[in-house]
């Protein structure tokens, strides 16, 4: 029976890779409308904490100068809480989200909790309370918050058997490669245009794939480097000129180049990351084959 030829330059193997590179994109499709959808780590129960805001000053704009005057303090503070408890949130998010992660620079949720004490004790003394029952109502305001937040991770996180030093070089590169991400997502996202939006999250995908393969081995660090670095600022560049140009000439070819930078970036992503998945498994292989040689030198046969 004949045989059909499966060289190295055969049309099969063009096949399977173009197959390859599209099941990627596929892929990486499916995990950008899974972002897309995902709920906002902020929520409803955050921005509800803007209401005692607005309910403060208008109850307090027929109370007199100084009332209305600490009324607006107090809003003011509880204003600067509810804004950095949603940074916090969503930081919060994104530190549980990655295996590797630095503790946030600035321990948001805390300070906005401190920002309720404060805003609710100030908002108490408008009325007829004395400072210590402002006081306790402003605590008892600060204590509810803590424990329906919580408070900020305090500890950075890392991985077992990994030193500290490679682990933080992974943390760094990732926040300069999540920054990059996000600057792309923004700009094109100020063309509201929703198309380019998922495209730009389906390279976004790609490229996480490759940040979480670094996290999970900071070994391979060194060979993904380059692409999380500069690679990405080379496409954050790129859509920059990419949004300016296209508002002001919505040509398609300007279109056309630009998502076809993209799919040249998806497919050298995915061919990286691949590669750095086949070099975990054969060092898991050569780590066995060892394992197995010197239990057999130790006289133990396994099964």
């Amino acid at each position: 029976m004949a045989q059909r030829f499966g060289g190295e330059h055969s049309p099969d193997k063009d096949v399977a890779q173009a197959a390859g590179a599209d099941k990627a994109r596929k892929d990486a499709v499916r995990a950008a409308r899974k972002d897309e959808a995902r709920v906002d780590a902020a929520g409803a129960r955050a921005n509800i904490m803007f209401v005692p805001v607005v309910v403060l000053v208008f109850t307090s704009l027929n109370e007199g100068a100084v009332a209305l005057t600490l009324a607006l303090i107090g809003a003011a503070l509880l204003t600067l809480g509810a804004w950095l408890l949603r940074d916090g949130l969503r930081a919060e998010a994104a530190y549980n989200a990655r295996a590797i992660a630095r503790k946030p620079a600035l321990p948001r949720k805390i300070i906005a909790a401190v920002c309720a004490t404060l805003g609710i004790g100030l908002a108490a003394s408008t009325g007829d309370n004395s400072v210590v029952a402002s006081g306790l109502y402003g605590l008892i305001a600060g204590a509810l918050h803590l424990v329906a937040f919580g408070i900020d991770p305090l500890s950075d996180k890392r991985v077992e058997g990994i030193d500290t030093f490679q682990q933080d070089r992974v943390a760094r590169v990732v926040d300069e490669a999540e920054a990059y991400l996000a600057a792309m997502a923004d700009h094109v996202a100020s063309l509201k245009d929703r198309k380019l939006d998922l495209r730009v999250a389906s390279f976004q995908a790609m490229a996480r794939k490759m940040i979480r393969t670094v996290e999970e081995d900071p070994r391979d660090l060194t060979e993904a480097r380059k692409y999380l670095g500069v690679y990405l600022m080379g496409a954050r560049d790129a859509t920059v000129k990419f949004v300016d140009l296209y508002r002001r000439q919505s040509e398609p070819t300007v279109r056309a180049d630009y998502e076809a930078l993209l799919t040249d970036l998806e497919e050298n992503f995915a061919a990286r990351t691949d590669k750095l998945l086949i070099g975990d498994r054969t060092d898991m292989d050569i780590e066995i084959k060892v394992l197995r040689d010197r239990l057999q030198r130790e006289g133990v046969k396994p099964e």
